[in-house]
């Protein structure tokens, strides 16, 4: 009965309530970032959320748009800035999504949306975690977030979907407070960018190179498809 009736409602009117008392930092914040940014604050990125439909995902900005003589951006690490360490380290960069649960792409809690490269590495059963919103925190998150393997991420996932209920919701999402305040398991293993899936399988002899090859192009097409319908 929650799940199928009330978890959305709730959803809805807990981040409209939210929206409506911390519009004042996201103002501050948004200027900020137009300012440490030198431009558009705002990051939107292709997600796959519920029966794997792509939507763009709102955060605020934590890497330059920095290119190389080629045009080309620089690594991740290069383009993180000062600003963009604190906005990740403070998970501020994460309030967008805010907006994002209110027009229904997500919900406060469920398996977080990972990237569309992420998704073609999953397994069959792994993509199952795809059958329910993605979430604004979840249940991988308060058991380890980026310092757990991904397999133990889509080990959470998969638990959480077999039964969600509201004491459930409830309890993650007062212990992802606990984990902002005290900032951990943010970096993966000291890492301040976590590995993507497919590298992360590249790097454990999981897949092989014609393999990997094969994902990223699959998740290139996926994407290509998804602006050619105009997102």
């Amino acid at each position: 009965m929650y799940k199928r009736f009330f978890k959305r409602w709730l959803d809805f009117l807990l981040v409209l309530c939210a929206l409506l008392l911390i519009w004042p930092v996201l103002v501050v914040l948004t200027v900020i970032g137009a300012i440490m940014m030198k431009g558009n604050p705002f990051f939107l990125q292709p997600r796959p959320g519920r029966d794997e439909k792509i939507f763009n995902l709102i955060k605020f900005r934590t890497m330059s748009n920095c290119v190389d003589e080629e045009g080309e951006p620089l690594p991740d690490h290069e383009r993180l800035s000062g600003y963009g360490k604190f906005l990740r380290k403070t998970s501020l960069d994460e309030l967008p999504e805010l907006l994002n649960i209110l027009k229904g792409d997500m919900s406060l809690v469920g398996p977080r949306p990972q990237l569309v490269r992420d998704m073609v590495f999953m397994t069959p059963g792994e993509r199952r975690r795809h059958s329910v919103l993605p979430g604004l925190t979840g249940l991988a998150q308060v058991n380890g977030r980026n310092n757990i393997p991904w397999e133990k991420k889509f080990e959470y996932d998969l638990q959480y979907i077999e039964k969600i209920t509201f004491l459930g919701d409830l309890g993650i999402f007062l212990k992802t407070f606990g984990k902002v305040l005290r900032q951990e398991d943010i970096n993966q293993h000291g890492d301040e960018i976590p590995a993507d899936l497919g590298d992360y399988l590249l790097a454990c002899g999981k897949v092989t190179e014609e393999e990997y090859r094969q994902k990223q192009a699959q998740a290139k097409k996926l994407l290509e498809e998804w602006k050619s319908c105009g997102r």
